[in-house]
């Protein structure tokens, strides 16, 4: 063999090691999915009502994939932190942000910039269910329900406290909803904290609440807090005895929900997959049940076209009642 011929065999030779070498990455990674973990970003403290029912979901999910679901929170600036940072990971199918209203939808209207597109930036992938917020009395009010609450409203305006996550949270803007509607002024007192909140209004220093289903369900079994009403359409199944708000305003229906995103160009067959298996997950009776003690309502009807759909109805439900109670986006 000729020094020339060597050289083209040892040329030939290199750069075929050099294909194969530069190949190998993508190879490792086309294998069926998921072949590593999933990393799901919450945007809520550990131990919050959404955690706890990512982490419950996340789990169950694992066990059918045979690979495990990590549960990352960043919470902050109002879900805005988190929002972030999902938007930003990679769209390889192994990122997924767990989210609920105020980080999907209500922050599209309270906040005047955000770093990122609500719409453009995420993929809608499963509705996981809804959750129901409450209103409710400290018992020494004597307030019984609704009828009540609201004449003595009329009675003593602004007299009657009120404790929220804050005027423009999900919390504190379905109260300022309901005084609209009934036309009543209350004193908006916001907190922080829902546990805060719930101790001021158990040792008797604010008179109402409206928070989700699941942060005072416990002492409501304990009658320590008096339900007033439900936020959905009908009543719920862990509080049948509760009337809807729907009672009182006909028609009326304001729940939160809960549902997974992927970064925007993620593969469509591993959004499909992922809501196949969900929507199957919340088909399952102990599912249910454990999504109810937790205080969301399981739905397990929607694919991806129907939850796209369910996101720009929700955006557009979303303007009329900001717009109804004067929201100003800062």
């Amino acid at each position: 063999m000729t020094h020339q011929a060597q050289r083209r065999q040892l040329l030939t030779c290199a750069a075929g090691g050099l294909a194969a070498g530069l190949a190998w990455p993508v190879m490792a990674q086309t294998g069926p999915w998921p072949n590593r973990p999933i990393k799901w970003i919450v945007s809520q403290p550990a131990g919050a009502g959404p955690d706890i029912l990512a982490r419950y979901i996340a789990d169950q999910l694992a066990r059918s994939w045979g690979s495990a679901v990590v549960v990352e929170n960043r919470p902050g600036g109002q879900n805005v932190i988190g929002t972030q940072a999902a938007a930003r990971s990679a769209p390889d199918g192994y990122n997924f942000f767990y989210a609920t209203t105020a980080a999907m939808v209500t922050n599209g209207f309270t906040f005047k910039t955000l770093p990122f597109d609500l719409e453009k930036d995420f993929i809608p992938v499963a509705l996981f269910g809804r959750s129901p917020f409450v209103l409710a009395a400290q018992p020494s009010t004597g307030i019984q329900s609704m009828a009540d609450m609201i004449a003595r409203a009329k009675a003593q305006p602004e007299k009657l406290t009120i404790a929220t996550e804050g005027p423009k949270t999900f919390s504190g803007m379905l109260a300022d909803t309901v005084a609209a509607m009934a036309g009543i002024r209350l004193t908006h007192v916001p907190y922080n904290k829902a546990p805060e909140a719930i101790q001021d209004v158990l040792g008797g220093r604010i008179d109402l609440i409206c928070l989700p289903d699941a942060a005072l369900s416990a002492y409501i079994a304990n009658n320590q807090i008096k339900p007033l009403a439900v936020s959905t359409a009908q009543r719920v199944p862990n509080l049948p005895q509760v009337p809807s708000l729907s009672d009182t305003f006909t028609g009326f229906e304001y729940a939160g929900w809960n549902g997974l995103f992927a970064p925007a160009n993620t593969p469509a067959e591993v959004v499909t997959r992922v809501n196949r298996d969900i929507q199957a997950l919340l088909r399952q009776p102990e599912v249910v049940q454990r999504l109810a003690s937790l205080g969301s309502i399981a739905d397990s009807g929607m694919g991806t076209a129907a939850f796209a759909a369910f996101m720009k109805a929700e955006r557009e439900r979303w303007a009329g009642i900001v717009k109804a109670i004067g929201i100003k986006a800062e």
